[in-house]
């Protein structure tokens, strides 16, 4: 397969560096970015370490007509998508034009509006099958590997699956007073947006970080997990037969709330233009410009990731929750990749659901697909493979209600 990476941030670099680390599969690996600096630094360490030669170019994803100039330069049969949210609908027009596959890793966002989902792109569903093209939705870890144990349990464990959490634990240590483990602008703009889950049919919202659970996650123990919204809940509810609820929960540490709400409350982290010395700055991104490049934070990183999703369901009749999850050494990461966990387990699913599509074991036809309409067995085996081995147990119970809400919010 030659494949075209348009990012080369924390995650992008784990994509380029874990297709290099396949070259029986990946015959051809460009690399491009706005950074063209973070690209010749990722093809220095892959030549250096594993002797393989990656193409690389300076690249402005916003820009169709230069992705298309690109994309037509070097002919890959599958365009991976590791850039911000805002530009996968200028990557997805290249892609039409140029008539070659789609991959990304995360849903649509549009720059001026922290709002995320799916309809943006599932609205290129006729555009991709009449062009003969395949997209691959939001294959990375959550959404992406999460999805695809939902898929794997809707086939092999369950007849029905009627409650879902998916449940996010970072319990690494980097040492910083305040970072954010992947871009500071995505990552700040998902969590102070209004959460919401699903359930009996419908969305119910709530206020940002309004409710907590504890929660046991493996070889982590227990930790305070906060109710968000996440993208892969609504093409889930979508896709998972008898679903009456699903919620989405990740664990933030007091110091990092603490942080977040003093930035909010001064005006940080705004996404609209304000007036600074005659000059306009977005206040998000010139926040972003300050905190510490995800990427580096990989050095001396501590500790794990634990992610999974427990469910709770029908299987001949009698009631089941089983666990499936994945947990993820930071330390590790860095001497394989030189990443920090985070990105590693955003980039490994991404370059494992390119060798499904490479292998044929992935064939949905043209179109617009998520992750868990496809085959999960395949990739399940891969993944593991590829560095993200995955573990499934029972559970007495599932999380159960919202129980607990913070006290700022409490009536």
């Amino acid at each position: 397969m030659n494949v075209l990476i348009i990012g080369a941030g924390a995650a992008g670099s784990v994509v380029a560096k874990k297709c290099a680390m396949n070259p029986s599969i990946f015959e051809k690996i460009h690399l491009a970015s706005r950074s063209v600096g973070k690209c010749e630094a990722n093809q220095k360490w892959i030549k250096d370490k594993l002797g393989i030669d990656i193409g690389i170019s300076a690249l402005d994803a916003d820009n169709v007509a230069e992705t298309v100039a690109l994309i037509n330069k070097i002919k890959p049969d599958l365009v991976i998508n590791m850039a911000l949210p805002y530009q996968d609908l200028a990557i997805m027009d290249a892609c039409l034009e140029t008539k070659t596959n789609y991959m990304d890793t995360a849903n649509y966002e549009p720059i001026d509006e922290a709002k995320f989902e799916y309809k943006w792109q599932w609205a290129y569903q006729d555009k991709f099958k009449n062009a003969g093209i395949t997209a691959v939705l939001g294959c990375g870890f959550d959404p992406g590997q999460t999805n695809i144990y939902c898929a794997y349990a809707q086939k092999n464990l369950f007849d029905e699956i009627h409650e879902i959490d998916i449940v996010d634990c970072n319990a690494g240590d980097h040492g910083k007073a305040f970072a954010t483990n992947f871009n500071p602008e995505i990552n700040l703009r998902e969590v102070t947006q209004a959460g919401k889950y699903w359930e009996n049919g419908r969305w119910v919202e709530t206020h940002p970080l309004e409710f907590r659970k504890m929660i046991n996650f493996p070889q982590v123990g227990e930790k305070a997990a906060y109710l968000l919204y996440h993208e892969e809940l609504e093409s889930l509810c979508r896709n998972i037969k008898g679903l009456k609820r699903i919620r989405f929960w990740m664990t933030f540490g007091d110091e990092y709330i603490k942080h977040m709400e003093v930035l909010q409350n001064v005006g940080m982290t705004r996404i609209d233009p304000v007036l600074h010395n005659g000059v306009e700055i977005v206040p998000i991104q010139f926040l972003k410009t300050l905190l510490p490049e995800p990427s580096s934070l990989a050095e001396g990183y501590t500790g794990k990731t634990s992610i999974g999703c427990i469910m709770t369901g029908l299987k001949n009749g009698e009631k089941q929750t089983r666990f499936i999850y994945n947990v993820c050494d930071h330390a590790k990461t860095h001497e394989e990749v030189a990443a920090q966990a985070v990105s590693y387990t955003t980039g490994v699913p991404a370059v494992t659901g390119a060798i499904m599509l490479a292998k044929g074991l992935w064939n949905p036809g043209p179109g617009v697909f998520n992750v868990e309409q496809l085959d999960p067995d395949p990739f399940m085996d891969e993944v593991a493979k590829q560095g993200l081995p995955w573990h499934e147990k029972s559970l007495e119970n599932g999380l159960g209600e919202l129980t607990e809400r913070r006290q700022k919010y409490a009536a």
